[in-house]
């Protein structure tokens, strides 16, 4: 088996990255700075196949070091959270995750010479298909259509932008995987969260799903929802996410390709909200909801085309909503009463 880098190692995508590999039997090399929750602990911290060294995936010499012994990179570090976190910080995600992206690539590159290091397999976004007016979106479309309005959506675009520059140029090998919508275990406040008012519930992460269940535990009635409920999503559970980006980074044919990983399943806000409501309230409650104005770069659509991954790679996520919400919402009670969330 491969020995695996890992920046953003612990990330939320990235938690399930790692251990994703791990259970395939590679050994893995975590790299993070602890800079979104601060120090946290994993199931896998102590195996035997695990190595974590607390750095910054700007860190040029600490990289290229470290991918001279590894097979593939998997470069995952960056600035993320909800969406009232790319409107908070617009600049320091476009900035800091530029350097971030070109540090991984300077330093793949020295380690794809060198002779040892194999392939990168880039995390990109669904929201470099933020201006999309058709649906759904391919793999191709992020060239046909504006580019994304938010820093953020803009600056995951520049990552696939720098995984073909470092081919096109050097001949490093590359993969780009875009995840929508990651719902899981493991979310927590971020250290630079700003706090929004939705109603009598204060929020922290302004994602969706643990954003919604902690107004439901916390009683709010009617659920204030953002915008008018009509957005539609495809919520991807975190482990079918890692399956599929293992499955990019191991797959022969996968090499210099692109793909959308994501559920086929297509759910509205309200849709979502009810299912929430009722996983928590049970049947007998009756459901109220009010709308509030939504944020700036709070696309309507969002829906990947997820032909591609089942055809290259043998790919579905196949982890239904209800199955995902009955582990996410106890995990979600228990971080709301844990003061984590």
């Amino acid at each position: 088996m491969s020995t695996v880098l890992v920046t953003g190692s612990a990330g939320f995508i990235g938690g399930y990255v790692v251990k994703e590999l791990l259970d395939d039997g590679h050994s893995v090399v975590g790299i993070d700075n602890y800079s979104k929750y601060g120090p946290v602990r994993r199931s896998y911290d102590d195996h035997p196949s695990y190595r974590f060294i607390e750095g910054d995936a700007r860190d040029v010499g600490l990289l290229t070091g470290e991918l001279a012994e590894c097979d593939h990179f998997i470069a995952g570090a960056a600035l993320i959270g909800g969406i009232s976190y790319f409107h908070t910080y617009p600049y320091d995600l476009l900035a800091t995750n530029e350097r971030i992206t070109a540090s991984s690539c300077d330093a793949a590159i020295k380690a794809h010479e060198q002779g040892r290091l194999e392939k990168v397999t880039y995390l990109s976004s669904s929201m470099v298909f933020e201006s999309a007016d058709t649906w759904p979106s391919h793999e191709g479309q992020e060239h046909e259509v504006p580019p994304p309005v938010s820093s953020y959506g803009f600056q995951k675009l520049a990552v696939e932008y720098f995984a073909r520059a470092a081919f096109d140029q050097y001949g490093l090998p590359f993969t780009i995987v875009r995840p929508f919508n990651c719902v899981g275990i493991g979310e927590r406040r971020a250290l630079g969260d700003v706090e929004i008012l939705s109603g009598n519930v204060s929020l922290a992460m302004s994602h969706v799903v643990p954003d919604l269940v902690q107004k439901v535990l916390k009683g709010q009635d009617p659920l204030h929802i953002l915008g008018d409920g009509t957005q539609v999503r495809h919520y991807t559970y975190g482990a079918d996410l890692a399956e599929g980006i293992v499955a990019a980074m191991e797959h022969p044919d996968a090499l210099n390709e692109d793909f959308n990983l994501s559920t086929a399943e297509s759910t509205t806000v309200l849709e979502l909200a009810q299912a929430i409501w009722l996983a928590i309230k049970g049947p007998d409650v009756p459901f109220h909801w009010v709308s509030d104005p939504p944020f700036q770069h709070d696309v309507n659509r969002r829906v990947p085309s997820t032909e591609k991954a089942k055809r290259i790679l043998g790919y579905e996520a196949t982890t239904s909503l209800e199955r995902i919400l009955q582990d996410v919402v106890p995990w979600i009670e228990k971080a709301v009463a844990d003061g984590t969330i």
